[in-house]
C-alpha cells in the first residue's frame, strides 16, 4: 500500500469463463485485471492459465503481481522460474535479484545484481555499488543487531494493513484497511475518494481495493486507556483512501493523505484509463473542539504529480511531505514548504542533500532535531530502509541507516518517536498480523546473564553444511531475528533469560526444518546447541504419504487418512511457494475404468481435504491413476493377498514447482 504513494486504485470488470476453457482465455481475463491493478484477482487467473500451460507470459505476471502485493517469498519463486524460460529481459532478472534480497538472500541477490550489471551496460558504477554494499551491509548487520526490544502492537493491528502511528495526545492515531468501511462511509460526508486507476467511463467500486482485495486507508484511533479503536472523527469528502495522519505540537491542526475522484476540469480523461495521484488536505479544530472541513493543501495537483506523506512541525510552521513533481531526483522526494507571515505556504524546496534516484518516504523530526525517512535509493537491507540525519546550520549530515532489526530486508517506514528511547514504525516483515503492522520500540536495560545459541544447517541426505541458510529465531510473543550460515553452515544468536524460542532454517531448494530453544529457569550462563536437517526438493520424485488407506471400493477419508494429509497441510504451509500433484492408486481388482474413476475420486477427495483447510486451490492437483502404476506384481487376473493389494492402493505426492 504505502511504497505505491503515486497511484490508484483499479475499477473491477466482471469477467466470467466457464471451465473448460483454454489458456489463453485465462490469460486474456487474467490480463484485463492487471491492467486495472485488480493484482488479488490477476493472480488467481494467472495461476489457473499457467497450471494449464507453462508460458512466460504467466510466469512474469505472476511474479509482478506478488511484487505489487508485496509476498516475497512468491516473487522470488516465480521470478525464477520466469528467468530461466524464453522471452524473459534483463529486467526479469534485476526483480529476481530484488526479491532475493528482500527475502534475506543476500549473496543469491548479489550475483544475480552482477549478472544484470553484465547485461545492462547503463548500470552505473554508483548504481551497482550500492547494490554489492547494501547486500554485504545487509549481511553484517543481521551479524550484529543493535540491542533493541521490538514489538508488534498487536492491541491495533490486524491480518490487514496498518501503519503510521502518530501520537495525539495520549492516544495512537493510525491508518488501516481493515474490512469495516460501510460505517465508516456512513460517518463521514460521502462524496468522492483517494489513489486511483479506473475505466474512464465508471468510478471504482466504493468498498474494495481492487490492488490490496482489502477495503480502502481509513483514519483510527486508540483510546490509550481503555484500548478501544474508534474511527478518528475528521470530515473528508471522500469515498477512498484517507491517512496516515501528522499533527502540530498543541494538537489542534491535523494534515493527512487522501484520494478522491477529481472534477473532469481537473484530469483529462480522453484516455481510456485514468490514474488519480493522492493529495494532502488538513483542517484545524473550532472552538468547540471538533475537527473543520478538511481543505486541500496548496501545492495538490491531482491530474499532475502525487503530495503525501505530511509532516507538519510542532508549531506548525513548516511541512514536509513526499512527491513525484517534476524537478526531482527520481521516484517520490522530500519536500518541504514554510509557512509565510500570512499563513500562507511558500513555494516548495526539494531536500536535494537526502534524496536519491529511488524513493524516499515517511519525513519525520524527533525533538532533538533529527530527522528520520524511508528510503530505497541508498544503501540498505532490502525495500524501504529507516535512516536518521541530523541538521546543522540547516544542512542535513549523511543519512545514516540504523541498521538491524529496526529495518529489515523488507519495507520499514514511518519512524515516530513518543520519547527519548522509544517510539513507533511500520513494517511488513514476516510474522506479523498483517500486511504492513505497526511496532513499538524501546531500548532495553543492560543484559546480566549471558545465553548464547549456536547450530549449524546441514543437507538431510549428505550430512554436508549449508551455507547461506537463512535461519529465524523468534522469540515467544515476539519478533524473529534473521542470519546467514557462514561457509561453514554455522549460525549463532543471543538470547534473553528465561525466555522460549522457535528455530526455523530455509534456503532456495530445499524444504525447511525446525527446533525450539528456551533458557527458561536456567540461572547460569549457558551456550544452548540446536543443528537444523533440510531435505532438498526433487521436482517430481514421487513421496508415499503412508496410512493412507480407504475402505474397498471407497473414496471418503478415514480418520487414520486425516492424520497423514493434516502432515502435508504442514509440509504445504511451511513452504509456500510449493506446488504440488497429488496422486491416487488402486490395486487390479476391477475393471480398468472403473479403477482409473475410482482412483480420481479418490484423490479429488484428499484435495479438496486439503483445501479446506486453507491452501489455495492453485496449489495443488488431483491425478487419479487407477491400476496403471502398480508396485508389485498383482495385475489383472494375479492372485495375490490382501496386504499386497493394500499396497496398491496408495496416495502419492510429488512437487512440481517450488
Amino acid at each position: 500500500m504505502k511504497r505505491y504513494l503515486p497511484t490508484f486504485l483499479a475499477v473491477l470488470l466482471s469477467v466470467a469463463f466457464f471451465a473448460p476453457v483454454k489458456a489463453q482465455y485465462i490469460i486474456k481475463a487474467a490480463d484485463a485485471k492487471y491492467e486495472l491493478f485488480d493484482y488479488i484477482k490477476a493472480i488467481d487467473l494467472y495461476e489457473q492459465a499457467y497450471r494449464k500451460k507453462q508460458t512466460f507470459h504467466a510466469a512474469e505476471r505472476l511474479a509482478l503481481c506478488y511484487s505489487y502485493i508485496q509476498n516475497y517469498k512468491e516473487t522470488e519463486s516465480w521470478y525464477a522460474i520466469a528467468t530461466g524460460m524464453p522471452g524473459s529481459m534483463p529486467d526479469d532478472l534485476l526483480n529476481y535479484a530484488k526479491a532475493l534480497q528482500n527475502n534475506a538472500k543476500y549473496n543469491e541477490a548479489k550475483v544475480a545484481y552482477l549478472k544484470y550489471a553484465e547485461l545492462n551496460k547503463q548500470v552505473t558504477p554508483a548504481q551497482k555499488t550500492i547494490w554489492i554494499l547494501s547486500c554485504d551491509s545487509a549481511a553484517i548487520w543481521m551479524k550484529t543487531p543493535r540491542h533493541v526490544i521490538i514489538n508488534n502492537l498487536k492491541t491495533i493491528n490486524t491480518a490487514k494493513s496498518d501503519w503510521g502511528a502518530a501520537a495525539y495526545g495520549s492516544n495512537i492515531v493510525f491508518a488501516s484497511d481493515r474490512n469495516d468501511s460501510t460505517s465508516y462511509v456512513n460517518s463521514i460526508q460521502k462524496t468522492g475518494r483517494p489513489f486511483l486507476k479506473f475505466d474512464g467511463g465508471h468510478v471504482p467500486g466504493k468498498t474494495i481495493y481492487g490492488w490490496t482485495g482489502n477495503s480502502y486507508l481509513r483514519l483510527y484511533q486508540q483510546n490509550s486507556k481503555s484500548g478501544d479503536i474508534s474511527y478518528f472523527p475528521v470530515t473528508v469528502k471522500t469515498d477512498y483512501h484517507v491517512g496516515p495522519a501528522s499533527f502540530t505540537g498543541n494538537g489542534n491542526e491535523l494534515y493527512f493523505t487522501l484520494t478522491r475522484i477529481p472534477k473532469k476540469s481537473e484530469y483529462d480523461r480522453k484516455g481510456k484509463l485514468v490514474t488519480i495521484n493522492v493529495e494532502i488536505y488538513s483542517c484545524k479544530k473550532d472552538s468547540a473542539g471538533n475537527w473543520a472541513v478538511a481543505t486541500a493543501f496548496k501545492y495538490n495537483k491531482v491530474g499532475e504529480y502525487s503530495v503525501g506523506d505530511p509532516c507538519i512541525s510542532k508549531d506548525g510552521k513548516t511541512l514536509y511531505f513526499t512527491s513525484n513533481m517534476p524537478g526531482g531526483k527520481g521516484g517520490m522526494d522530500i519536500y518541504y514548504c514554510k509557512r509565510n507571515d500570512t499563513g500562507d505556504w511558500n513555494a516548495p524546496v526539494n531536500l536535494a542533500a537526502i534524496n536519491t534516484s529511488g524513493n524516499e518516504r515517511t519525513p519525520h523530526f524527533d525533538d532533538d532535531n533529527n530527522f528520520y525517512f524511508s528510503s530505497d535509493g541508498l544503501i540498505g537491507m532490502g525495500g524501504l530502509d529507516i535512516f536518521k540525519t541530523t541538521t546543522v546550520n540547516g544542512s542535513f549530515s549523511t543519512p545514516v541507516n540504523l541498521g538491524y532489526p529496526l529495518n529489515s530486508p523488507q519495507d520499514d517506514f514511518a519512524y515516530n518517536f513518543d520519547s527519548s528511547t522509544t517510539g513507533y514504525f511500520s513494517s511488513n516483515r514476516p510474522n506479523g498480523l498483517g500486511s504492513d503492522d505497526i511496532y513499538s520500540f524501546n531500548t532495553p536495560k543492560p543484559i546480566v546473564l549471558v545465553f548464547k545459541l549456536e547450530g549449524t544447517a546441514y543437507d538431510k541426505d549428505t550430512h554436508q553444511p549449508l551455507s547461506n541458510t537463512i535461519i529465524s529465531l523468534t522469540k515467544l510473543n515476539g519478533m524473529p531475528l534473521k542470519v546467514q550460515t557462514d561457509t561453514d553452515g554455522r549460525f549463532k544468536f543471543d538470547l534473553d533469560t528465561n525466555s522460549t524460542y522457535n528455530l526455523t532454517g530455509e534456503k532456495t531448494g530445499f524444504r525447511g526444518d525446525a527446533a525450539s530453544a528456551s533458557t527458561v529457569n536456567l540461572t547460569t550462563s549457558t551456550v544452548i546447541r540446536k543443528d537444523l536437517y533440510l531435505e532438498k526438493i526433487e521436482l517430481n520424485k514421487e513421496i508415499v504419504l503412508k496410512n493412507i488407506y480407504y475402505n474397498f471400493d471407497k473414496s471418503n477419508i478415514r480418520p487414520d487418512a486425516s492424520i497423514e494429509l493434516d502432515k502435508l497441510v504442514k509440509i504445504l504451509n511451511d513452504n509456500p511457494t510449493i506446488w504440488i500433484e497429488l496422486g491416487s492408486h488402486t490395486d487390479s481388482r476391477g475393471s480398468d475404468q472403473y479403477n482409473m474413476a475410482l482412483s480420481q475420486r479418490r484423490a479429488d477427495a484428499a484435495v479438496k481435504y486439503i483445501i479446506d483447510r486453507g491452501i489455495n486451490k492453485n496449489r495443488i492437483t488431483a491425478k487419479g491413476y487407477g491400476e496403471t502404476r502398480l508396485v508389485n506384481g498383482c495385475s489383472n487376473g494375479v492372485s495375490c493377498t490382501i496386504e499386497q493389494h493394500q499396497a496398491n492402493r496408495r496416495t502419492e505426492f510429488h512437487i512440481v514447482k517450488y
